[in-house]
């Protein structure tokens, strides 16, 4: 079952029924898609994926998944889940573009380091990030996370795939 968490500003939450416009808002925005490298999807789809989360991926405790919130202001989206992009566990953040450059960003990849470790007894987790995302890269070095190989699109767009230990200090 995907616990609550909570790091030094938010608290991570399964989302509940009442938070799927949030989600919905957060995973249609253009510069949010942008960032994790996917194309803006409809918003039927992103509503038929939030309710996948309630009756499939809660229930069957598939990975965790949680909603950000900020003194009670949904920031983001975070996920710990084996991904046919890595051999292993991948970490999956998303934040509102206005809590941008607050830090937070760090703050979530810590959370998730510390309930991938402690919760799931991972020693390494994984990130994808793409080439282009300076911000995101720049936060992962100062974090520890090794550049393991690009990843190349057909559509010849790179992802950087990413390593760390769950034991580095973040």
């Amino acid at each position: 079952m995907t616990p609550v968490l909570r790091t030094e500003h938010l608290e991570f939450v399964p989302y509940r029924p009442e938070d799927e416009d949030a989600f919905v808002t957060l995973l249609r925005d253009e510069q949010v898609c942008h960032w994790m490298g996917q194309d803006l999807a409809p918003e039927p789809e992103v509503r038929t994926l939030f309710g996948l989360l309630q009756t499939d991926v809660y229930p069957k405790d598939m990975f965790d998944v949680w909603g950000l919130w900020l003194d009670g202001t949904y920031v983001g989206h975070a996920e710990v889940k084996k991904t046919g992009n890595v051999d292993g566990y991948e970490l999956i953040t998303a934040l509102a573009p206005d809590f941008w450059g607050r830090g937070l960003g760090t703050e979530v990849v810590r959370g998730l380091l510390r309930h991938a470790a402690d919760n799931l007894g991972l020693k390494e987790a994984y990130g994808m990030v793409g080439a282009e995302n300076t911000a995101s890269l720049a936060m992962c070095r100062r974090m520890g996370f090794r550049h393991l190989r690009d990843v190349v699109a057909e559509d010849g767009s790179v992802t950087k795939m990413l390593v760390i230990s769950t034991e580095a200090p973040a």
